[in-house]
């Protein structure tokens, strides 16, 4: 063989090596990857299987704990539009509350049920998960230039009757 050849052989082996490694990685890199969503996000597709953070408020009078030998809980996170129930195993947060800004982490189950494996809520009155501000924005919940986001105690209060 030319000494021509030899060198485009390494380098063929070389760039065919390099491809294999960034492929490799590239893949493990989505398998990883969670996506956030909003219940309505969530309501438009159907359940697949990978772990997705879903972010919003828990829902007033939603949160059922579970009694027995196992703590956990069952509650509704809402968007405003839409809500999903989430089933939860293991101890909530101490600021976990009704009203209050969520985000879990976990797997919608083919009967639409939200299955958590963490709960991450809110830290003080005035922090808002950034993703929770965005799910507001799109859904036409809130508009920054009016003010600031709807109060938590407020999320879930019925509408008042038009002329009241």
């Amino acid at each position: 063989m030319k000494r021509k050849t030899k060198r485009l052989l390494i380098l063929l082996a070389c760039g065919a090596g390099l491809a294999s490694a960034a492929g490799l990685t590239l893949s493990a890199f989505s398998d990883n990857l969670v996506f956030f969503v909003s219940p309505s996000d969530l309501a438009k597709n159907t359940p697949n299987g990978r772990q997705m953070r879903l972010g919003g408020m828990v829902e007033q009078g939603t949160v059922e704990r579970t009694s027995g030998g196992h703590a956990g809980a069952r509650f509704k996170v809402t968007d405003g539009k839409a809500d999903v129930l989430v089933t939860y195993k293991g101890l909530l947060p101490d600021l976990f509350r009704e009203g209050q800004g969520v985000v879990v982490l976990g797997v919608e189950q083919p009967d639409g049920v939200f299955k958590a494996s963490e709960v991450l809520a809110k830290h003080d009155e005035n922090y808002m998960p950034k993703e929770v501000v965005d799910a507001l924005k799109k859904s036409g919940e809130w508009n920054p230039s009016s003010g600031s986001p709807p109060p938590n105690a407020v999320w879930n209060a019925p509408a008042k009757p038009a002329g009241s």
